[in-house]
């Protein structure tokens, strides 16, 4: 066999993928709002995974526990707007960062999150498996999540 032609791919299918799935419990508490979310992004879309495949949804699901307790670093509690548009004229509306955490500090994360996936139908489906929660408690017992650090 020539030594130039090492052509051997292997690719991960859907049904290995969805058997080596697994649930994992982050906790969010004073951890840096951009850090955090590239690690979650990072577990959704498998790349944490040595048999990652890009087209195949190979990704674990995240369960995000203490979100109202996210930090954000420098002067962005104070500058950091989330804008939205209700459709109707002139109705474009800009919440800052912290009444954003008051209200829906789960929000925040998921925005961040999104921002962090590739923009296809393939990271709508991963982002379906992201699971945030404001205080300690969870009611994701039934997929046996895994705790882990980051």
């Amino acid at each position: 066999m020539d030594p130039k032609k090492k052509n051997t791919t292997i690719l991960m299918t859907k049904e290995e993928a969805r058997v080596a799935r697994k649930w994992f419990i982050l906790d969010a508490s004073g951890k840096t709002l951009g850090r955090f979310a590239a690690e979650v992004a990072k577990i959704l879309r498998g790349k944490n995974k040595p048999i990652f495949t890009p087209h195949v949804d190979a990704g674990d699901g995240v369960i995000i526990i203490n979100a109202e307790k996210i930090k954000v670093t420098g002067a962005k509690e104070a500058q950091k707007i989330y804008r939205y548009h209700t459709g109707a004229m002139s109705g474009m509306r800009e919440v800052p960062f912290r009444v954003m955490k008051a209200r829906k500090p789960d929000y925040i994360i998921r925005h961040a999150v999104k921002g962090m996936m590739p923009k296809t139908r393939l990271s709508e489906a991963q982002m379906k498996k992201l699971r945030i929660f404001a205080g300690e408690t969870h009611d994701m017992e039934a997929q046996k999540p895994v705790a882990v650090s980051i």
